[in-house]
């Protein structure tokens, strides 16, 4: 952990920008937000992007900020409002990549790279491989076609060529070519759009081939991609930053230190989304990450393990699905990550290999490794990684790569039918570690295999009398090719990562949808109190500043959603049995091209259950439902996909949800929601204050004060609706009315109490679990934090209630005192035992504290 050199927030308040919410519209915001008790608006992406962007991350100019929200003047009387409240502000940064937007003129340095090449100063800029066969031109997969079926529609006008709605620059001295020669004269290739997956020669955001990356490990792209946010943070108009995707950049490491000494240190933390036994490098110069292992931890303490078990046995029973489609986790994992390696990814293998040949073919002893070798070894370990992504260049990472990788390695060789043709695994695990020929690897060799010096390929390049072959010395194109091997091989996990677990594993898995989300584990979808105690404690030691969340906009459902859904883990032959009876009622499982498809019924029942259902008042509209239940069919890419379409199949899905979760059957789901009320009740506010009150800066999601229930984008992303006369009701001392009331009414109270007394909650607070002892105990998760303030949650309430509810299990609150309980105003004595049938008889949470 790095300290901040100022203040750390508070609690931040998280708002989605766009034309039809600017400047103006949050600084209408800011008294109720200030009221409501956070320090700091965070805001989406500020700087200039594609015309209407929804989000931001689209960016085309790094010099201004965007006309669409109010440019810098809108920000800058934003700042002032903010400030005049006692507000700060926090912005997020797109490192990563920028826009290749129609027209390309957008972009204005992309614009210059096209027309003038590889000479062009702003080449360095982007992640572009030159002479990665295209004939030394940057591919652009923009057409609908073939190029020869689209030549009708290309022209030259007013010295720009022109296609639809993009626009082009000409190479100089090519405007008076015919078309079809100066199609060829220029620095890029226009190309079917279908080319990209195999042919693409510059590194994209993901697989969206209209986000080009950049170079930002370069620091003059640094300084100029960076330039206009350490100005507004130096004059004081912004405060802190988000990193978007730092898992994309080469060295996300030396990006953090870089910007850490640009800034002055401020507050920063990092959308790094952490696998379930992975940990922050810690030589990262950020105060931790945007919150995604907090919103994992939170979760799963709401999941009951043996029901998640049941349901899953409901689930089989009901889907059918086979092992690799659903049927069970780690192989629907597996069987997305080859698919999305060979089909999605094949141009970012295809990179990886040919720099591993020039490699190959320079080793003091050459290898031998055919290029199908290779490829194969990059796949199969690719596919083998448990997280997003190793760090060849961070030292404090290099025994956990090593022998996670080596793990790896050891699996990958059994992929190859000739053991003998195995040593290409070797030869790419060395790569992707930063080792190189023998000296590269920590003291006792490379984990799961040889020690580097007894391969041919990586042989000591000394002779017996230890005297350096200098002629066989690596040279700096050697070195080059090594160090542009190990970043590239990262992004590529980092991406596959992203799009084979979070956006096809997890559609094709829908369990217990409450699982399937950012940072999730649907495999292991429940964790008990102590494993969020352990979590809190190393969070509180090591990253007391970082950010935590349960809603963002990147979240596939709101918090209130997943606290719906997770309620189904402690009842599910209750869901089996409603499941069952809605399906009948809508005449049984959508059936498409004369085929039934159960899974996507589990999946929209369960999508309707979590929002509401039609107790929330009336079927839920179709109009929301259907796109996130297409989306998810496209994701899973089972049936139908983003690239390959099935319109048939498409129609037939939209058709089910409008008849059945969004039709009359649904109304058979209204006794189940209405049974389970008490017990989402409990898990929404217990969700809410732990993450309030937790280790950590909370961030809140536009509108998430109160209940909110939203699926994934762009459901999420609408523009942010506010109430501020439902606060003042409250501050003026009316009851809670129901439970978007009692989530309001806590959430203020703890953002409040953060805010005044912000030492109860920073780096020096502490953290302590407090067990409840007695038949239930295992119910209740309690902390205290700088012995002045406790907080009690219940879990699993409805397994509490079927087995007789606290009984006589009781939770001592810490010597000192007396406590006082923030929403009732209770006051109890220091070190004093109390039953939680007394103590939590009127809200399944407290917040006490003390004095």
């Amino acid at each position: 952990m790095t300290p901040p050199s100022s203040p750390s927030p508070t609690a931040t308040y998280r708002l989605q920008l766009q034309p039809d919410f600017p400047f103006a519209a949050a600084e209408r915001a800011v008294p109720q937000l200030a009221a409501l008790g956070v320090s700091h608006l965070h805001l989406s992406p500020v700087l200039e992007a594609v015309p209407r962007s929804t989000h931001g991350y689209d960016v085309v100019d790094h010099t201004v900020v965007r006309a669409e929200l109010g440019g810098e003047g809108g920000l800058r009387a934003l700042a002032a409002t903010a400030r005049s409240h006692g507000l700060g502000l926090v912005v997020d940064v797109v490192p990563n990549h920028m826009a290749l937007p129609a027209p390309a003129s957008l972009n204005g340095p992309l614009w210059a790279v096209l027309r003038d090449g590889p000479g062009s100063p702003y080449a360095r800029w982007f992640d572009i491989d030159w002479e990665a066969g295209q004939g030394g031109r940057l591919l652009l997969p923009v057409l609908g076609g073939r190029l020869g079926e689209e030549m009708r529609q290309l022209r030259v006008e007013d010295g720009v060529l022109r296609y639809h709605a993009h626009a082009f620059p000409l190479r100089p001295g090519t405007e008076g070519l015919p078309l079809a020669r100066l199609l060829e004269a220029q620095w890029y290739r226009l190309a079917w759009w279908r080319l990209a997956r195999s042919e693409l020669n510059y590194r994209r955001f993901f697989t969206i081939s209209e986000l080009i990356a950049l170079r930002v490990e370069d620091p003059e792209v640094f300084a100029a991609t960076h330039g206009t946010l350490l100005r507004l943070l130096r004059e004081g108009v912004i405060d802190g930053l988000r990193i978007d995707h730092p898992d994309g950049l080469a060295d996300p490491g030396g990006y953090l230190g870089r910007l850490h000494a640009a800034t002055g240190g401020r507050w920063t933390v990092v959308e790094k989304v952490l696998g379930a036994d992975e940990r922050l490098p810690g030589s990262w110069a950020c105060a931790g990450t945007t919150g995604y292992d907090a919103l994992r931890h939170i979760d799963a303490l709401f999941v009951c393990p043996q029901g998640a078990g049941r349901l899953f046995a409901h689930y089989r029973d009901f889907v059918t699905p086979l092992a690799d489609e659903g049927g069970d986790w780690e192989e629907t994992v597996r069987r997305a990550a080859y698919e999305v390696i060979t089909h999605d990814l094949a141009a970012e293998v295809e990179r990886l290999v040919r720099t591993a040949v020039r490699i190959g073919e320079r080793a003091p002893h050459p290898g031998d490794h055919a290029p199908w070798a290779l490829r194969q070894a990059i796949r199969e370990l690719l596919v083998r990684l448990p997280v997003y992504r190793p760090y060849a260049a961070d030292p404090g990472r290099a025994g956990q790569d090593a022998a996670m990788l080596g793990e790896a390695a050891a699996r990958a060789r059994g992929t190859f039918r000739v053991p003998e043709e195995a040593g290409a695994v070797d030869l790419i695990h060395d790569l992707a570690l930063g080792w190189r020929q023998g000296g590269g690897a920590p003291e006792g060799g490379a984990p799961g295999g040889r020690d580097p010096a007894e391969r041919g390929d990586f042989a000591d390049p000394t002779d017996a009398a230890g005297r350096a072959d200098t002629a066989d010395a690596p040279d700096a194109a050697d070195a080059a090719d090594r160090a542009d091997f190990a970043a590239r091989f990262a992004q590529t996990a980092s991406a596959l990562r992203a799009k084979s677990v979070e956006d096809t594993a997890f559609y094709r898995y829908p369990v217990l949808l409450s699982a399937c989300e950012v940072g999730g584990d649907p495999g292991t979808p429940a964790l008990g109190p102590q494993a969020f105690h352990d979590f809190c404690a190393r969070l509180q030691r090591d990253w007391p500043a970082t950010g935590t969340v349960l809603s963002t906009h990147d979240t596939k459902r709101s918090a209130d959603v997943r606290a719906r859904i997770a309620v189904l883990s402690e009842c599910p032959d209750r869901w089996r049995d409603a499941l069952g009876q809605a399906a009948d009622g809508a005449g049984g499982h959508l059936v498409a091209e004369g085929a039934v498809d159960p899974m996507v019924s589990w999946l929209a029942w369960q999508t309707v259950f979590g929002l509401g259902g039609p107790s929330a008042g009336g079927p839920v509209a179709a109009e929301r439902v259907a796109p996130a239940v297409l989306k998810a069919v496209r994701e899973a890419g089972l049936r139908t996909s983003w690239t390959e379409r099935n319109a048939e199949y498409e129609e037939a899905v939209a058709e089910f949800v409008r008849g059945g979760p969004c039709g009359p059957a649904a109304d058979s789901l209204t006794a189940l929601h209405d049974e389970l009320a008490p017990f989402i009740r409990a898990n929404v506010l217990g969700a809410t204050l732990l993450h309030l009150t937790m280790p950590g800066v909370p961030d809140l999601y536009q509108g998430t004060e109160r209940e909110y229930a939203a699926l994934v984008d762009p459901d999420n992303r609408r523009p942010a609706a506010f109430r501020p006369e439902l606060l003042a009701e409250l501050d003026g001392g009316a009851a809670p009315r129901d439970l978007s009331a009692e989530k309001l009414r806590l959430t203020a109270a703890a953002l409040r109490l953060r805010r005044a007394r912000p030492e109860w909650f920073d780096a020096t607070a502490g953290y302590e679990p407090l067990h409840a002892e007695g038949p239930a105990a295992e119910h209740c998760v309690a902390f205290g934090r700088a012995g002045r303030v406790v907080t009690v949650a219940t879990r699993l309430s409805l397994r509490l209630v079927e087995t007789g509810g606290w009984w006589d299990t009781v939770l001592r609150l810490p010597p000192g005192g007396p406590w006082r309980e923030a929403l009732t105003g209770r006051v109890v004595d220091g070190g004093t035992a109390v039953g939680l049938t007394e103590l939590l008889a009127r809200s399944p949470v407290a917040l006490f504290t003390a004095g």
